[in-house]
Protein backbone atom coordinates (compact mmCIF):
# COMPACT_ATOMS: atom_id res chain seq x y z
CA UNK A 1 0.00 0.00 0.00
CA UNK A 2 0.95 3.04 -1.43
CA UNK A 3 0.69 6.47 1.33
CA UNK A 4 1.30 9.99 0.99
CA UNK A 5 3.78 11.78 3.86
CA UNK A 6 3.22 14.79 5.09
CA UNK A 7 5.89 17.60 3.35
CA UNK A 8 7.07 20.70 4.81
CA UNK A 9 7.88 23.46 2.45
CA UNK A 10 9.82 26.88 2.93
CA UNK A 11 11.66 29.02 0.15
CA UNK A 12 14.44 31.76 -0.11
CA UNK A 13 15.27 33.62 -3.60
CA UNK A 14 17.55 30.58 -4.84
CA UNK A 15 16.52 27.59 -2.90
CA UNK A 16 13.26 25.38 -2.03
CA UNK A 17 13.47 23.32 1.02
CA UNK A 18 11.23 20.34 2.25
CA UNK A 19 10.98 18.61 5.33
CA UNK A 20 8.92 15.34 4.38
CA UNK A 21 8.01 13.26 7.75
CA UNK A 22 9.54 10.31 7.72
CA UNK A 23 11.25 8.20 10.49
CA UNK A 24 14.03 5.75 9.56
CA UNK A 25 13.47 6.62 5.77
CA UNK A 26 15.20 3.77 3.58
CA UNK A 27 15.89 3.22 0.12
CA UNK A 28 15.33 6.88 -0.54
CA UNK A 29 14.60 7.93 -4.23
CA UNK A 30 14.33 11.50 -4.89
CA UNK A 31 14.63 13.03 -8.36
CA UNK A 32 13.19 16.10 -10.80
CA UNK A 33 12.15 15.56 -14.49
CA UNK A 34 10.57 18.56 -16.24
CA UNK A 35 10.20 20.09 -13.23
CA UNK A 36 7.97 17.71 -11.63
CA UNK A 37 10.06 16.05 -8.23
CA UNK A 38 9.04 12.81 -7.23
CA UNK A 39 9.81 11.35 -3.89
CA UNK A 40 9.83 7.50 -2.97
CA UNK A 41 10.94 6.01 0.44
CA UNK A 42 10.04 3.41 2.83
CA UNK A 43 9.73 4.48 6.25
CA UNK A 44 7.38 5.12 9.25
CA UNK A 45 4.97 8.28 8.75
CA UNK A 46 1.44 8.66 10.58
CA UNK A 47 0.12 5.85 8.59
CA UNK A 48 3.16 3.22 10.00
CA UNK A 49 5.69 1.35 8.82
CA UNK A 50 5.13 1.64 4.75
CA UNK A 51 5.99 2.89 1.33
CA UNK A 52 5.83 6.59 1.26
CA UNK A 53 5.85 8.53 -2.34
CA UNK A 54 4.88 12.06 -3.43
CA UNK A 55 5.59 14.30 -6.43
CA UNK A 56 5.43 18.08 -7.22
CA UNK A 57 5.20 19.86 -10.08
CA UNK A 58 6.83 23.30 -9.24
CA UNK A 59 5.50 26.96 -10.15
CA UNK A 60 8.79 27.84 -12.03
CA UNK A 61 11.65 26.32 -13.72
CA UNK A 62 14.37 24.11 -11.25
CA UNK A 63 17.66 22.11 -11.60
CA UNK A 64 17.36 18.85 -12.01
CA UNK A 65 20.31 18.69 -9.48
CA UNK A 66 18.71 17.94 -6.03
CA UNK A 67 20.06 17.41 -2.71
CA UNK A 68 18.54 15.45 0.19
CA UNK A 69 19.80 14.43 3.50
CA UNK A 70 17.76 11.35 5.55
CA UNK A 71 17.50 11.99 9.77
CA UNK A 72 16.46 9.54 11.95
CA UNK A 73 13.27 11.41 12.34
CA UNK A 74 12.91 13.49 8.79
CA UNK A 75 14.28 13.40 5.09
CA UNK A 76 15.32 16.92 4.35
CA UNK A 77 15.23 18.06 0.35
CA UNK A 78 16.99 21.05 -1.46
CA UNK A 79 16.21 22.20 -4.69
CA UNK A 80 17.64 24.60 -6.55
CA UNK A 81 15.68 27.22 -8.63
CA UNK A 82 16.38 28.09 -12.10
CA UNK A 83 16.14 31.92 -11.87
CA UNK A 84 16.45 33.99 -8.73
CA UNK A 85 13.48 35.10 -7.75
CA UNK A 86 10.23 35.15 -5.41
CA UNK A 87 7.45 32.59 -6.17
CA UNK A 88 3.95 33.29 -4.96
CA UNK A 89 3.11 29.71 -4.59
CA UNK A 90 5.30 26.69 -4.57
CA UNK A 91 3.38 24.29 -7.19
CA UNK A 92 1.61 25.11 -10.86
CA UNK A 93 -2.05 24.29 -9.24
CA UNK A 94 -3.10 27.01 -7.23
CA UNK A 95 -4.74 24.68 -4.74
CA UNK A 96 -2.09 23.25 -3.05
CA UNK A 97 -1.80 19.29 -2.48
CA UNK A 98 -3.33 18.43 0.97
CA UNK A 99 -0.60 16.74 2.11
CA UNK A 100 2.15 20.14 1.55
CA UNK A 101 1.98 22.71 4.65
CA UNK A 102 4.23 25.39 5.73
CA UNK A 103 7.30 24.86 7.41
CA UNK A 104 7.12 27.55 9.43
CA UNK A 105 10.48 26.81 11.36
CA UNK A 106 12.27 28.18 8.73
CA UNK A 107 9.60 30.48 6.71
CA UNK A 108 10.37 34.17 6.00
CA UNK A 109 8.54 36.60 4.18
CA UNK A 110 9.90 37.68 0.56
CA UNK A 111 11.37 40.98 2.97
CA UNK A 112 12.96 38.89 5.59
CA UNK A 113 14.64 36.49 3.34
CA UNK A 114 16.02 39.38 1.53
CA UNK A 115 17.40 40.74 5.13
CA UNK A 116 18.82 37.09 5.73
CA UNK A 117 20.84 38.06 2.81
CA UNK A 118 21.89 40.60 3.21
CA UNK A 119 23.18 39.39 6.57
CA UNK A 120 24.84 36.58 5.00
CA UNK A 121 26.70 39.12 2.72
CA UNK A 122 27.62 41.54 5.77
CA UNK A 123 29.05 38.15 7.55
CA UNK A 124 30.94 37.38 4.10
CA UNK A 125 32.41 40.99 3.62
CA UNK A 126 33.50 41.20 7.68
CA UNK A 127 34.96 37.52 7.09
CA UNK A 128 36.69 38.83 3.96
CA UNK A 129 37.98 41.82 5.80
CA UNK A 130 39.88 39.86 8.61
CA UNK A 131 41.08 37.73 6.42
CA UNK A 132 42.40 40.39 4.48
CA UNK A 133 43.88 41.86 7.89
CA UNK A 134 45.17 38.91 8.71
CA UNK A 135 47.20 37.96 5.61
CA UNK A 136 48.77 41.54 5.81
CA UNK A 137 49.59 40.96 9.02
CA UNK A 138 51.23 37.21 8.05
CA UNK A 139 52.81 38.23 5.17
CA UNK A 140 54.16 41.62 7.20
CA UNK A 141 55.10 39.05 9.56
CA UNK A 142 57.10 36.97 7.31
CA UNK A 143 58.49 39.59 5.32
CA UNK A 144 60.21 41.25 9.08
CA UNK A 145 61.13 37.29 9.78
CA UNK A 146 62.60 36.62 6.38
CA UNK A 147 64.62 40.16 6.46
CA UNK A 148 65.87 39.21 10.30
CA UNK A 149 67.03 35.99 9.92
CA UNK A 150 68.45 37.03 6.14
CA UNK A 151 70.62 39.29 8.37
CA UNK A 152 72.09 37.24 10.88
CA UNK A 153 73.26 34.53 8.46
CA UNK A 154 74.81 36.74 6.33
CA UNK A 155 76.84 38.44 9.63
CA UNK A 156 77.57 35.29 11.47
CA UNK A 157 78.65 33.74 8.09
CA UNK A 158 80.82 36.53 7.65
CA UNK A 159 82.20 35.49 11.02
CA UNK A 160 82.97 32.24 10.53
CA UNK A 161 84.59 32.49 6.80
CA UNK A 162 86.46 35.54 8.15
CA UNK A 163 87.82 33.56 10.76
CA UNK A 164 88.13 30.23 9.12
CA UNK A 165 90.47 32.16 6.31
CA UNK A 166 92.52 33.94 8.87
CA UNK A 167 92.87 30.49 10.52
CA UNK A 168 94.33 29.16 7.21
CA UNK A 169 96.50 31.44 6.25
CA UNK A 170 97.72 32.80 9.80
CA UNK A 171 97.81 30.01 11.91
CA UNK A 172 98.04 30.41 15.77
CA UNK A 173 98.58 34.37 15.20
CA UNK A 174 94.84 34.05 14.65
CA UNK A 175 93.90 33.43 17.95
CA UNK A 176 95.34 36.66 19.29
CA UNK A 177 93.69 39.36 17.25
CA UNK A 178 90.21 37.86 16.80
CA UNK A 179 88.59 40.82 18.79
CA UNK A 180 90.23 43.62 16.93
CA UNK A 181 88.82 42.08 13.89
CA UNK A 182 85.35 40.44 14.45
CA UNK A 183 83.95 42.04 17.35
CA UNK A 184 82.16 45.18 15.30
CA UNK A 185 80.30 42.68 13.51
CA UNK A 186 79.84 40.23 16.76
CA UNK A 187 78.39 42.94 18.76
CA UNK A 188 75.68 43.88 16.06
CA UNK A 189 74.83 40.42 15.79
CA UNK A 190 74.69 39.94 19.26
CA UNK A 191 72.45 43.12 20.11
CA UNK A 192 70.55 41.99 16.95
CA UNK A 193 69.49 38.73 18.72
CA UNK A 194 67.84 40.64 21.66
CA UNK A 195 64.43 40.85 18.89
CA UNK A 196 64.70 36.83 19.38
CA UNK A 197 63.43 37.45 23.43
CA UNK A 198 60.61 39.66 21.84
CA UNK A 199 59.47 37.56 19.02
CA UNK A 200 58.83 34.85 21.59
CA UNK A 201 57.24 36.75 24.38
CA UNK A 202 54.86 38.75 21.97
CA UNK A 203 54.48 35.41 19.76
CA UNK A 204 55.59 36.62 16.75
CA UNK A 205 57.34 33.18 16.46
CA UNK A 206 56.34 30.12 18.63
CA UNK A 207 59.37 28.96 21.20
CA UNK A 208 59.92 29.44 24.99
CA UNK A 209 60.59 32.55 26.09
CA UNK A 210 62.83 31.58 28.99
CA UNK A 211 65.32 29.35 26.79
CA UNK A 212 65.42 32.04 24.19
CA UNK A 213 66.14 34.43 26.99
CA UNK A 214 69.17 32.43 28.66
CA UNK A 215 70.52 32.08 25.40
CA UNK A 216 70.38 36.11 24.75
CA UNK A 217 71.48 37.24 27.88
CA UNK A 218 74.65 34.59 28.08
CA UNK A 219 75.96 35.53 25.42
CA UNK A 220 75.58 39.49 25.73
CA UNK A 221 76.93 38.98 29.17
CA UNK A 222 80.02 37.31 27.97
CA UNK A 223 80.71 39.48 24.82
CA UNK A 224 79.95 43.17 26.41
CA UNK A 225 81.15 42.42 30.06
CA UNK A 226 83.55 40.00 29.71
CA UNK A 227 85.42 40.60 26.58
CA UNK A 228 83.80 44.25 25.54
CA UNK A 229 84.61 46.29 29.30
CA UNK A 230 88.20 44.29 29.41
CA UNK A 231 91.19 45.29 27.39
CA UNK A 232 93.43 42.32 28.68
CA UNK A 233 90.67 40.13 27.23
CA UNK A 234 90.90 41.22 24.17
CA UNK A 235 94.25 38.76 23.10
CA UNK A 236 92.59 36.37 24.77
CA UNK A 237 92.61 32.79 22.60
CA UNK A 238 89.66 32.15 24.28
CA UNK A 239 87.63 35.20 22.45
CA UNK A 240 88.23 32.89 19.32
CA UNK A 241 87.01 29.93 20.39
CA UNK A 242 84.07 31.43 22.07
CA UNK A 243 82.90 33.00 18.27
CA UNK A 244 83.62 30.43 16.34
CA UNK A 245 81.29 28.22 17.74
CA UNK A 246 78.33 31.09 18.70
CA UNK A 247 78.74 31.31 14.66
CA UNK A 248 79.35 27.68 13.68
CA UNK A 249 75.93 26.90 15.35
CA UNK A 250 74.10 29.92 13.58
CA UNK A 251 75.42 29.65 10.40
CA UNK A 252 73.21 26.42 10.06
CA UNK A 253 69.86 27.31 12.32
CA UNK A 254 68.94 30.72 10.71
CA UNK A 255 69.00 29.18 7.07
CA UNK A 256 66.74 27.24 7.97
CA UNK A 257 64.50 29.94 9.80
CA UNK A 258 64.76 31.51 6.20
CA UNK A 259 63.50 28.53 4.48
CA UNK A 260 60.91 27.98 7.19
CA UNK A 261 59.49 31.49 5.70
CA UNK A 262 58.87 30.01 2.58
CA UNK A 263 57.31 26.64 4.18
CA UNK A 264 60.15 25.45 2.51
CA UNK A 265 62.62 22.38 4.24
CA UNK A 266 65.27 20.98 2.76
CA UNK A 267 66.08 17.76 4.76
CA UNK A 268 70.06 17.81 5.21
CA UNK A 269 69.92 21.59 6.42
CA UNK A 270 66.89 20.16 9.48
CA UNK A 271 68.96 17.48 10.52
CA UNK A 272 71.99 19.93 10.73
CA UNK A 273 70.06 22.39 12.60
CA UNK A 274 68.37 19.84 14.96
CA UNK A 275 71.79 17.98 15.13
CA UNK A 276 75.49 20.21 15.24
CA UNK A 277 74.11 21.83 18.43
CA UNK A 278 74.61 18.89 20.26
CA UNK A 279 78.78 18.85 20.50
CA UNK A 280 78.66 22.93 20.06
CA UNK A 281 76.53 24.61 22.31
CA UNK A 282 78.25 22.63 25.41
CA UNK A 283 81.43 23.63 23.95
CA UNK A 284 80.55 27.50 23.46
CA UNK A 285 79.32 27.19 27.26
CA UNK A 286 82.49 25.68 28.16
CA UNK A 287 84.62 28.08 26.59
CA UNK A 288 82.20 31.07 28.04
CA UNK A 289 83.29 29.68 31.48
CA UNK A 290 86.72 30.03 30.40
CA UNK A 291 86.68 33.16 29.74
CA UNK A 292 84.36 34.63 32.48
CA UNK A 293 87.18 32.97 34.92
CA UNK A 294 89.98 34.27 32.66
CA UNK A 295 88.67 37.58 33.89
CA UNK A 296 88.23 37.11 37.71
CA UNK A 297 91.80 37.66 38.47
CA UNK A 298 91.20 41.01 36.43
CA UNK A 299 88.29 41.98 37.82
CA UNK A 300 89.86 41.61 41.12
CA UNK A 301 93.02 43.67 40.49
CA UNK A 302 91.07 46.78 38.59
CA UNK A 303 88.16 47.11 40.71
CA UNK A 304 85.49 47.35 37.74
CA UNK A 305 82.07 47.11 38.51
CA UNK A 306 82.67 46.42 42.17
CA UNK A 307 80.83 48.56 44.85
CA UNK A 308 82.66 50.29 47.88
CA UNK A 309 81.31 50.36 51.07
CA UNK A 310 80.93 52.78 53.72
CA UNK A 311 84.65 52.61 55.69
CA UNK A 312 82.43 51.65 58.94
CA UNK A 313 82.09 48.30 57.07
CA UNK A 314 85.47 48.31 55.96
CA UNK A 315 85.06 46.27 52.95
CA UNK A 316 83.67 46.33 48.85
CA UNK A 317 81.69 44.18 46.97
CA UNK A 318 84.12 42.66 44.38
CA UNK A 319 82.33 42.05 40.82
CA UNK A 320 84.13 38.85 41.17
CA UNK A 321 81.31 37.47 43.31
CA UNK A 322 78.93 38.41 40.87
CA UNK A 323 80.92 36.12 38.33
CA UNK A 324 80.91 33.14 40.50
CA UNK A 325 77.87 33.11 41.10
CA UNK A 326 77.20 33.48 37.18
CA UNK A 327 79.18 30.38 36.83
CA UNK A 328 76.40 28.48 38.49
CA UNK A 329 73.92 30.17 36.64
CA UNK A 330 75.71 29.05 33.71
CA UNK A 331 75.89 25.87 33.94
CA UNK A 332 72.06 25.87 34.95
CA UNK A 333 71.11 27.30 31.74
CA UNK A 334 73.08 24.96 29.66
CA UNK A 335 70.92 22.36 31.57
CA UNK A 336 67.72 23.63 31.24
CA UNK A 337 68.68 24.78 27.59
CA UNK A 338 70.09 21.47 26.43
CA UNK A 339 66.51 19.91 27.58
CA UNK A 340 64.33 22.32 25.31
CA UNK A 341 66.58 21.77 22.44
CA UNK A 342 66.18 17.92 22.81
CA UNK A 343 62.78 18.25 23.11
CA UNK A 344 62.55 20.34 20.20
CA UNK A 345 64.95 17.61 18.23
CA UNK A 346 62.71 14.74 19.47
CA UNK A 347 59.27 16.10 18.47
CA UNK A 348 60.98 17.51 14.92
CA UNK A 349 61.96 14.13 14.26
CA UNK A 350 59.00 11.91 15.68
CA UNK A 351 56.05 14.29 13.60
CA UNK A 352 58.98 13.46 10.32
CA UNK A 353 58.31 9.53 11.38
CA UNK A 354 54.77 9.78 11.90
CA UNK A 355 54.18 11.84 8.12
CA UNK A 356 56.69 9.25 6.26
CA UNK A 357 54.55 6.35 7.51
Amino acid sequence: MTLTPLVYWAQRHEEIYLRVELTDAQNIDVLVHENVLKFQALGRGAKGQHNYEFSLEFLLPVKTEVSHKSTQRQVNITVRKQQRGWWERLTVLERKPVFLVPDFDRWLDESDAEMEIQEKEDKKNRLKTVRHTEEGFISLKTSFLLVYNLVQFLGFSWIFVNMTVRLFIFGQDSLYDTFHTISDVMFFCQTLASVEVLNAAFGVVRTGVIPTLIQVVGRNFVLFIIFGSLEEMHHRPVVFFVFYLWSAIEIFRYPFYILGCFNTEWKTLTWLRYSVWIPLYPLGVLAEAVAVVQSIPIFDQTKLYSISLPKAIGTSINFSYVLHVYLVLMFLGLFINFQHLYKQRKRRFRTKKRKAQ
